[in-house]
């Protein structure tokens, strides 16, 4: 296959469902952010289980970011293959997902039972001494969970865009070009004096 590859087009990189649980699933880190109150917008790595279609994070509810959420619960979570740990399989998906959602916090105990649990032995990555002391660390009295639910997906499927680059992608692995790809780039290369595309 001839390559087609224009690098100001990325929109048409996704990631197919199956590739999105395993991202979601192996990659141990993510950038929850949000909007200050005189709206400065902020980002905070934090360690993250995908359950159930949704993004589980905690910290402490007295941290500036939990009123922030509280009094506009829109925020957005990036997800990349970056934080993959050295031991996970070789041929995940390369690329990162931001996903834009609604926080709900959450502070029931029977979320917390098996949320911390479960974080614990993500980051604990097999090794007991690490997951029994990470599980120590949540269990506090003034840890919350947020709940992330997820309304837009903004992706890049790195391993794709070099397939496409190659010449080797199929067509029908490549997304439907997003408008920022279409009208709001060709609006640019015009102002620019640059031919549209």
């Amino acid at each position: 296959m001839a390559q087609t590859h224009d690098h100001e087009i990325v929109s048409i990189y996704p990631f197919t469902e199956d590739e999105i649980a395993s991202l979601t699933k192996h990659a141990v880190e993510a950038v929850l952010m949000w909007a200050t109150k005189d709206g400065w917008p902020v980002g905070v790595t934090h360690a993250f289980i995908w359950h159930e279609g949704k993004i589980w994070l905690t910290f402490a509810s007295h941290r500036h970011r939990a009123a922030a959420i509280r009094r506009d619960n829109r925020v957005s979570v990036n997800i990349s293959s970056a934080s993959y740990p050295a031991s996970a399989p070789k041929d995940l998906p390369a690329g990162a997902i931001t996903f834009k959602g609604l926080g709900e916090f959450l502070d029931d105990a029977d979320s917390k039972a098996w949320f911390y649990r479960a974080l614990a032995a993500k980051v604990g990555q097999g090794i007991k001494e690490v997951e029994d002391g990470f599980y120590q660390l949540l269990d506090s009295p003034l840890r919350t969970i947020l709940l992330v639910t997820p309304v837009k997906r903004i992706m890049y499927n790195a391993g794709l865009a070099n397939q496409h680059i190659a010449g080797t992608a199929s067509e029908k692995d490549l997304g439907k070009r997003l408008t920022s790809d279409t009208e709001r780039m060709n609006m640019e290369r015009k102002a620019r004096g640059l031919p549209t595309r």
